[in-house]
């Protein structure tokens, strides 16, 4: 790596990197919502301010499920909704008002129980969970794309990649609830700090997005040319009248030839115009179900409980563990952003196949121990499965955190991907729920069968990736259409020929390889020429390299 190269591009995209740090910004409070509630509700003060101590095993597993899952209701009807505000009002008025209701959501949150009894807080707290959900979704389906939109070619997968560090750094904010089980007395604002906290990363994503310009591509849509224009110049820190955003600008200008008119309804209602657009949709959605059930989110929202149930008794230790989790996800998200990520030596296939083989084995493991031995008492192979924790989050990091995100928004189609990414997103807010109300009732119920369900989960997931996803590593965004392209040999036989020992696999089944993408191109612009002679000109320097060897 050229530090001094790497320096220079950093000065040089600097409004485009701060573009991306202010928008992923709300990330944090995404990240931070996760692992907050796992803590407070491990807390003795808030259990017994609630009653939650009083109750029974069951009880008390249904509560804390309902406390975690009414987030994710809020989270899922954001999502569905932030498509018709961001088409309507713009991505970054949408982005601000994501702000807003989060902060209000938050507060409420932090001053329940103030002046009524705790059985009334309860369900104002509700209410705040809920309420502060709905930003968060919003927050989760905007960012993506508004970051896409803006960011220059050359890195949009750095900072398209930036968002899963925001929310490993949210993640790492579950430090403060270990920090209040030992330097906060015990009583009401114990449990009342962490939820307060919590409004810092919102107010800061408020106040950053206001120096931050418009999408582009949305201006372009609303024939916005100039404003358009103005974004582009600051975002490359040129002037708006240069060749370089003029000539960008009409790339954007000719994306929405024929698609300016194409409303919400009408995306949905072109998924499903032939098979090949169909399966481009269903991917990404498909990509965040599998996530949602590697059981991630089960540690994330309750590793306070799990740690307690692998022996680490007190509630200090157990905070302590799960701080030590955030931080291992933290570091190994930034590893793979900076290594891995677009590293053709890997790819997505390869990230999504072993990460979710390591993940099984890791939970596996996990409903051994459980099975053997279900007592919480540590003996030495407690601390085997404490670090099995921590390596189902470096797997998590390496394959189902980030991929599912890049990988799902470089498949949809260019003109339905608004819709595309926020039924995703929705998929993602919709099983989180199912994964925050179910978890709880499971380890009081199954208890050891709970990791063998992920683990059977993460097996089923890493065999979908290796025969039913696409290798879009280097394929430039217009061409990914050419890998649903099976010219006569089927497109899944394209799937397998890119994954891990994919080709032995063909040749032992006696399959032939199939037609490479170029080949299909060259097929398709031979008989154009043959129709047309010489009137189609092909534009751009990338034209006639190796398709894996352009530049985005």
């Amino acid at each position: 790596m050229n530090l001094k190269k790497e320096f220079e591009e950093l000065l040089h995209y600097r409004n485009a990197y701060f573009l991306a740090f202010s928008a992923t910004t709300g990330y944090v409070c995404f990240g931070w919502d996760i692992g907050l509630i796992g803590g407070v509700l491990a807390l003795p003060s808030f259990q017994q301010y609630f009653g939650l101590d009083k109750e029974s095993a069951a009880a008390r597993a249904a509560l804390s499920g309902n406390i975690v899952s009414v987030l994710q209701a809020g989270g899922f009807f954001g999502a569905m909704i932030s498509t018709w505000f961001a088409n309507r009002y713009g991505r970054k008025p949408s982005m601000l008002a994501s702000a807003i209701v989060f902060f209000i959501g938050s507060v409420v949150q932090s001053i329940v129980g103030l002046g009524s009894t705790p059985a009334v807080g309860l369900k104002l707290f509700y209410f705040g969970r809920f309420f502060g959900g709905v930003g968060v979704g919003l927050m989760s389906a905007l960012v993506p794309t508004y970051v896409t939109e803006c960011a220059p070619r050359t890195i949009r997968g750095r900072c398209t990649g930036s968002i899963e560090v925001a929310v490993g750094l949210g993640n790492m904010l579950i430090w403060v609830n270990y920090g209040v089980s030992t330097q906060i007395p015990f009583g009401e604002i114990q449990w009342r700090l962490p939820i307060i906290v919590q409004i810092i990363p919102g107010v800061l994503f408020f106040f950053l997005m206001l120096f931050q310009p418009e999408s582009p591509r949305w201006l372009v849509e609303k024939e916005r040319y100039d404003d358009a224009a103005k974004s582009l110049a600051y975002i490359a820190r040129t002037d708006p009248r240069s060749p370089s955003v003029q000539f960008t600008l009409s790339e954007i200008r000719a994306d929405f030839v024929g698609r300016r008119q194409l409303g919400l309804v009408t995306q949905f209602r072109k998924m499903g115009e032939s098979r090949m657009i169909a399966l481009r949709c269903i991917i990404p959605s498909l990509l965040t179900f599998f996530q949602q059930w590697s059981g991630t989110n089960a540690i994330n929202y309750y590793s306070p409980q799990i740690f307690t149930a692998l022996g680490i008794s007190s509630t200090t230790a157990s905070l302590l563990a799960t701080g030590i989790y955030g931080v291992v996800k933290f570091l190994t998200t930034c590893l793979v952003l900076a290594f891995l990520i677009d590293a053709r030596s890997w790819g997505r296939k390869r990230t999504l196949f072993y990460g979710g083989l390591a993940q099984a084995l890791m939970m596996i493991w996990l409903g051994g121990y459980a099975a053997i031995h279900p007592q919480p008492t540590l003996i030495p192979a407690t601390y085997l499965s404490i670090l099995a924790i921590y390596l189902f989050g470096v797997a998590f990091c390496l394959g189902w955190g980030m991929t599912p995100l890049v990988l799902g928004s470089e498949i949809a189609p260019g003109h339905l991907r608004p819709a595309v990414m926020s039924l995703a997103t929705g998929v993602t807010w919709l099983f989180s729920y199912v994964i925050a109300e179910v978890t709880p009732r499971m380890l009081a119920r199954i208890r050891w069968g709970t990791y063998v369900v992920f683990g059977v989960a993460g097996v089923l997931m890493a065999g979908w990736a290796w025969v039913g996803v696409p290798e879009t590593t280097g394929v430039p965004l217009e061409d990914v259409t050419w890998l649903f392209h099976d010219g006569g040999e089927g497109v899944w036989t394209r799937f397998v020929q890119d994954a891990p020992g994919g080709g032995c696999v063909l040749r032992v089944l006696g399959k032939r390889r199939v037609t490479s993408v170029e080949e299909l191109q060259r097929r398709v612009s031979k008989a154009t020429r043959s129709l047309f002679g010489n009137a189609l000109v092909f534009l751009g320097s990338n034209r006639g390299k190796p398709m894996r060897d352009r530049k985005l």
